[in-house]
Order: C-alpha cells, then structure tokens, then sequence
C-alpha cells in the first residue's frame, strides 16, 4: 500500500512539473510575436525633407579640353660642330627676351675668325698693287709704249683682285658672325618648358635646346559639335576650374574653321589669364557662358540624390512616414544644387540628405514632427509580464496543491 501510495504521489508530481514546464513555453512564445512587433517599427533615421524648388540658371553649355601652350618656340644653335660651354636655365624657368639661356666654346670660332681676318687683309693688299699696276699701264698706253692689250689684261687683273676682297670680306662677315652666336638667347619672354641643352654636346643642324612657352599664356582648346560649335561666338566668357580648385575666367579667341573629319569634332580656342593656376596638357572641363538671361530650372540639394548603378534615386516619404525609392533624371550642376528634368513631381517630400543610409520601405522619424509611438515602452512591457506572471503563478499554484494532494 506504501508502494502504491508513493507511486500516485510522483505522478501528480511529474504532473505538475508538465504543467510548468508548458506554462513557461506559453509565456515565452507568448511574448516572441510582440517583440517582432516592436522591431519593425523602430525608425531606421531621423531625417528631413525636401521637395523641388525653381532656380535661375545662367545658360551654359559644359565643354572637355586640354590646356595648351600658346605658342611654343623652339630654340636651337645657329653655329653646327660647337661644343656647349654653359647652360644657364632649365625647365620652369622664367625668361626675358634677350636673355642668355646658354654659351657655346668660342675657341675654334676664334681661330676661324682671326684666320678670315688676315685672308682679308692679303686680299686688299693684292687689290692695292693691282690698281697701282693697271694706273702705271694706263700712263705708259697713253704715251704709246704700252699696247692696249696690255692694258687691257690690267684692268682685268685689277677687277679680280677686288672681287676676291669682296669674297673674303663676306668671308669674314660669316666667321665674326658665327663669333657673335656663341651666345644663345631667349627670342622673347616666357617660360621654359622643355631643356635638351647638356654641357659638352656638340651642335648638330636642327638640333633643338630648349623649347619656351612665348610670354607664359596658356590656352584651352575644347571639342564641340557641329551644333554646339553655332552657340559659340568669339569673346564669349568661359569658366574653367584651375589645378587648386579656384574658378578662372577665360574668353574665346578663336574657331576652327572646319570640322575634323575623323572625330567630327571642331575645336574652339580659349585665351586664358596670367597665372590661372594650370599648367600646359592638363584636362580641364569648362562651362561657355551662352547668354545673359537666366532659365529657370527645377533643382533639389545634391545630397538628396542618391547615385548607384549609373542612375540616380531619391526617397520619397509617404503620409506614413516610410520611405519610397524612386529613379529620376537629372542635369546640370551648379554649386550645391542639382537639376531634376524627369521622375519627381513638384511638392512631392523627399530626403534631403542620409539616403544611402535607406532601402526601400524603410521607416523614417522626420525632423520636428512628433515622436512616433514605441510598442516597446517598458511600462507596457512591465504591464504584460505582471499579467503573465499571475497567470504562470496560478498554474503553479493550482499544479502545487494538486502535487501537495496525497493519500491520507
């Protein structure tokens, strides 16, 4: 009777002990499908909105180029066969016209130059004693002891002599002048762009020394169309961004007259400043300012465009607060404003800024309005456990007199 006494008792006990157990799988399943309530409706971020606003934008048309010399002399030795002594620039240099930019060695030019000099001189030496010679030959023909053809061969002689002064005085000409170019110097002022010129090189005929960028202007040779090329017009503005970022002022100096026929491209030339910041074969992207009249434009805040794939989005807030992915198209640039041809409707609220941050369908908290209610408050939380504890106690309540029943 013990036996059986004892074996009913740990059946109400492993009875209750199941209903425990169930009891808290209740209250744990219980509370899992709130929790995934609550999470989803936290907002992702705090944002704030937007929507398309009309601007005035000056007519442009935008333009790629590549910043070029002016124009670029080449500078070379008018002396061949002569060592270079000295060089007296190099690359980046500024210069002046006249000045010495390198020397030649003079010592060979020198010998050839006293060498012309007393060629010269027997020259007109000869000459003198040929004129003497055809004056006496003269005083003896007209006296009758001289034929006339002797007086004739005279002449000649003296004809030649003065010829070949002539000749080696030209001579000498040339080797006092191949002296005188023993000094290379800059053909106008500008900066050195380019340096070949070494110390111990022999000149050689059409050898090039330095190359010089003719009075530091640089120019800016953009690509057009056909069609852009007939908006264009000499002396218009054009805006450039310089190598530190600043703006530069530019004019058009010229068109091209034709079209290249294998780009189909026709080129446009663009004075620039002094000191503009850029340096020659460098690209550069311009903007042709086309008239005076502004155009307006709808435009919204760069950072609420949203780039990926090679398209653009932007995020429209619904009356509920959640995000919606749209695709637009989009312009021109001007400063911190973009502009929105096709895709967003005016007065429709967009994020200005944090898109990248946001899918689709997101929940968003907008800036200024009210909080939005949190099912996660712990005073609800604290409410429903209570409640849920109560529950689970009367179960273990109810399972523990029934566990404390026995026979008596």
């Amino acid at each position: 009777m013990v036996l059986i006494a004892n074996k009913s008792v740990w059946i109400r006990v492993g009875l209750a002990l199941a209903l425990v157990l169930g009891a808290a799988w209740w209250y744990l399943s219980g509370n899992t499908q709130p929790e995934a309530v609550t999470s989803s409706g936290k907002p992702a971020l705090t944002v704030a909105t937007v929507t398309l606003k009309q601007a005035q934008w000056m007519q442009n048309l935008s333009a790629n180029g590549s910043v070029v010399a002016w124009q670029e002399a080449v500078i070379g030795a008018e002396v061949t066969g002569v060592r270079i002594a000295e060089v007296r620039v190099n690359v980046g240099d500024q210069v002046k016209k006249g000045q010495l930019l390198a020397r030649l060695a003079t010592d060979t030019m020198q010998a050839g130059e006293a060498e012309s000099q007393a060629m010269l001189k027997e020259s007109e030496a000869q000459l003198s004693s040929a004129v003497a010679l055809t004056a006496r030959t003269r005083k003896l023909a007209d006296a009758g002891f001289v034929s006339p053809q002797q007086l004739e061969q005279a002449v000649h002689s003296e004809n030649a002599a003065k010829a070949r002064v002539d000749a080696q005085r030209a001579r000498h000409q040339s080797s006092a002048l191949r002296l005188s170019n023993q000094h290379i110097v800059a053909p106008d002022s500008g900066v050195i762009s380019s340096r070949s010129a070494t110390v111990g090189t022999l000149t050689q005929p059409g050898m090039e020394l330095f190359r010089l960028i003719r009075q530091g202007r640089l120019e800016w040779h953009a690509d057009l169309t056909a069609e852009e090329l007939g908006l264009i017009r000499k002396g218009m503005s054009v805006e450039l961004i310089s190598a530190q970022g600043k703006p530069v002022l530019g004019v058009v100096s010229a068109l091209a007259p034709s079209i290249n026929p294998q780009t189909r491209y026709a080129r446009v030339l663009v004075a620039l400043p002094e000191n503009a910041g850029m340096i020659a074969g460098m690209f550069a992207r311009g903007s042709f300012q086309l008239g005076e009249q502004a155009m307006p434009v709808a435009v919204l805040p760069q950072s609420a465009v949203v780039l990926k794939d090679g398209a653009a989005f932007v995020f429209v807030v619904d009356a509920n607060s959640h995000v919606r992915e749209r695709k637009v198209s989009v312009g021109r640039r001007h400063g911190e404003q973009i502009q929105i041809t096709d895709g967003l409707a005016e007065g429709v609220a967009v994020v200005e800024s944090g898109g990248a941050f946001l899918v689709d369908g997101d929940l968003v908290r907008l800036t200024g309005s009210v909080p939005l209610p949190n099912p996660d408050e712990t005073t609800g939380h604290s409410t429903k456990a209570s409640k849920d504890d109560a529950k689970v106690a009367g179960h273990l309540s109810q399972a523990g007199e029934g566990a404390n029943e026995g026979p008596r």
